[in-house]
């Protein structure tokens, strides 16, 4: 018998979400860094040089298989938050993908969105407007976190050109990166590899420029 799941997750939001844009390991990551928090299964710690660590909660395992092994990663000691990122997130885009067609959101073939899918996504990102355009206090705390993770992953710009960008949207995105800590450190992450990718293209160009100096 196939075993029954449970409410979505905030990493199978985040990828139906962001299907079409393949979301990086980071952004899953987040969501279920994310995720555990508001189930308070893990909790936050000062690092070094101003920076956040992570540890699992002993007693508040997570229900959801997901959610567990992440949780069972970090309980064997507190990681520093991007550690955490960089191990959780190469691991979970085949089994979230796997979680998303049993519930019948993606076609098996091919790889796309299906009709509950198509409608609960649309909800979802009319839910993440609502609470940027309108700024609603009272949103559900999971739709700003899938709003700060959205937001953190560079793809909310093109994701939804009905959001006015006005100044005060704009802030109150990047409020919600703030506050959320697993979105926080989706932007960190990602600009380590913006920055990691533009010196390697300088490296490569200065390489050529030498190459043609020398010929």
């Amino acid at each position: 018998m196939t075993p029954r799941i449970g409410p979505p997750t905030l990493a199978e939001d985040v990828l139906l979400v962001l299907h079409q844009f393949r979301p990086g390991p980071e952004a899953l990551a987040g969501a279920v860094l994310a995720d555990l928090s508001l189930g308070e299964h893990v909790r936050t710690l000062p690092g070094r040089g101003g920076s956040t660590r992570v540890e699992a909660v002993a007693e508040r395992p997570p229900a959801d298989d997901i959610l567990r092994s992440a949780w069972e990663f970090l309980r064997s000691r507190p990681r520093g938050v991007q550690a955490a990122l960089a191990e959780i997130g190469p691991t979970l885009l085949g089994p979230v993908r796997q979680r998303l067609m049993r519930r019948g959101d993606v076609n098996i073939n091919p790889d796309a969105l299906a009709e509950p899918g198509a409608r609960r996504r649309g909800r979802l990102l009319s839910g993440v407007r609502e609470m940027l355009v309108d700024g609603k206090a009272e949103a559900p705390q999971r739709i700003a976190a899938l709003a700060a993770l959205i937001s953190a992953s560079g793809m909310l710009r093109r994701l939804d050109p009905e959001i006015p960008w006005t100044p005060a949207v704009v802030a109150r995105a990047e409020r919600l990166e703030n506050d959320v800590w697993g979105a926080r450190a989706v932007a960190e992450a990602l600009a380590r590899s913006v920055a990691a990718a533009l010196a390697g293209n300088m490296i490569v160009a200065a390489a050529v420029l030498q190459s043609r100096d020398r010929c």
